[in-house]
Order: structure tokens, then sequence, then C-alpha cells
């Protein structure tokens, strides 16, 4: 995940402009294919595409176990390592009209928010765990997320998820120039490090919360999502209906709670 250096010319108010070097965040397309079919094209930082392929898979409900994954690999051909396969076991059979993203819709597109959320259920249920955590301990993600963010720290233009334990202690972070793929990183680490399910597990992420961010917590059974800014209404009428924890705007010392606040432990 190295960022790429360019001449640039910075100026301040009160200060002639000067010529200086910037370093920017990597975007490259990843074309990602399930036994040699083409199922998903993402821009993404690259790094951790092995975890952001088998993320994507089990986000969209295509697998759901570690053992169904034979081998992911990237094309030899392709010297870019812009197109990765994934290979299933034989039993698993990837049917194409499951992917979600073609058939669940966020609150821009047409068809209404209980549709996609009834939908989405048919293949991935309602969270039930008995999880709690202090109120205090989720004001310590963003600090403990940023300090794992080197690349934004060399080039302020990514966005970072970071999964703990219901103790507050790091178990992974992950950069990306998209928020939803650096929560594919996060689930693709869980499942082929056989850390699934993850329903006693905490997701921060360092921007706003979508409709997407919180399907895809479901799909790992992530009960608790917090995150440094505001969710959508439809992010909310989610985490609602299906058991989640929604934190929103974890900022200095206050937090705001969208949903089931039965998981937070208030002084």
């Amino acid at each position: 995940m190295n960022p790429s250096r360019r001449k640039i010319l910075r100026w301040e108010k009160g200060t002639p402009p000067a010529r200086a070097v910037d370093e920017l965040a990597s975007e490259e397309p990843l074309e990602i294919r399930a036994d040699n079919q083409r199922i998903s094209v993402t821009m993404r930082t690259p790094g951790h595409d092995h975890e952001l392929a088998a993320g994507f898979l089990l986000s969209e409900g295509l697998i759901t176990r570690r053992e169904q994954i034979l081998d992911i690999t990237h094309y030899p051909r392709n010297r870019d390592k812009n197109v990765i396969g994934v290979y299933l076991a034989p039993e698993t059979k990837v049917d194409l009209q499951r992917l979600t993203r073609h058939v669940f819709v966020s609150s821009s597109c047409g068809l209404c928010g209980k549709t996609s959320i009834d939908a989405i259920h048919q293949h991935f249920p309602p969270v039930k765990t008995k999880i709690t955590v202090l109120a205090g301990l989720l004001l310590h993600l963003p600090e403990k997320l940023r300090a794992e963010q080197t690349a934004f720290e060399r080039t302020g233009g990514l966005h970072a998820a970071g999964l703990f334990d219901a103790d507050g202690r790091l178990v992974v972070a992950r950069e990306d120039i998209g928020r939803h793929n650096a929560v594919d990183k996060i689930l693709g680490h869980g499942l082929l490090n056989g850390l699934l399910p993850l329903d006693r597990h905490i997701l921060h992420v360092s921007g706003r919360v979508s409709f997407e961010i919180m399907q895809k917590a479901l799909a790992a059974r992530v009960p608790l999502v917090a995150a440094v800014s505001a969710p959508s209404d439809l992010a909310v009428k989610f985490a609602q209906a299906s058991g989640q924890t929604l934190v929103g705007f974890v900022r200095g010392q206050r937090l705001n709670v969208y949903s089931h606040a039965r998981r937070i432990k208030f002084p």
C-alpha cells in the first residue's frame, strides 16, 4: 500500500507559492473472479487483496465458511496484479443472482428501504448476542484506529476500519480509498483466519455509516458498529431491524446511540 509521489505547487496565504512533493493514496481497479467467473470490479487501494476478495464473497452471501475456499491468487498473466481469482470447493456453487449489490439498493435508489432490508434478511438473519460494552470504551476506539492509519497520515486520502474485541483490544485494522473495501478486508481477515462469527466484536469505521456498511457487518454477524461520523437514515433502520447496535459521532467525550442501546453500559 505504497502511496505515489507527485510534484505539486503548494501555497499558503501570506507566502509565495512553492514547489513541493505530495503523497497520494493509490487507487486501482481490482477484478474479482470466483472459479473464473467475473463477479465484481471495484476501485481499491492495493494491498490485502486476498482479504478483500474473501470479504466480498462473504458479504455478498456467496460463501459463509473458510472451508469453502480452496485458494485465492492473483492471475499470473496480469502484471499489475489487478485480477484476483477465488477458487471454491467443488460443493460450493456460485449463484450470480445472489449478488446483493444487484438485488439490494441504498437509500439513493428507487426501491424502498423496507424492500432492501427484507431481502437481505432472507440471507442474513438478525444478530442475537448478549455482548455489552462500556460507553467509555467506545470513546477510545477512534484514537486506537487512528494510530494504525499509517497511509492516512502520509496521504490524508484513505478510509479505515478496525475490528475490536469486547474489551477494546484491536484485532485488525485496514485502510482503503473505499470505506466498503476497508470493511471487506476486515471481514476477509476474519474469514481466512477462522474468527467467524464476529458476534462478540465491534466494528469501528473512520467515516460515516451507510446501509451497505451495516449489511456487510451483518454478514459477519457483527453486533455493534461505531463510527466517528453520522449514519444514514436507512443504516439506522437496517440496524434496528437487524438487531445491531449502531453508534455514531464518537468524538471526544460524546457519542450517539441510534439503535439497540441495551448493549451499551453507561456510568
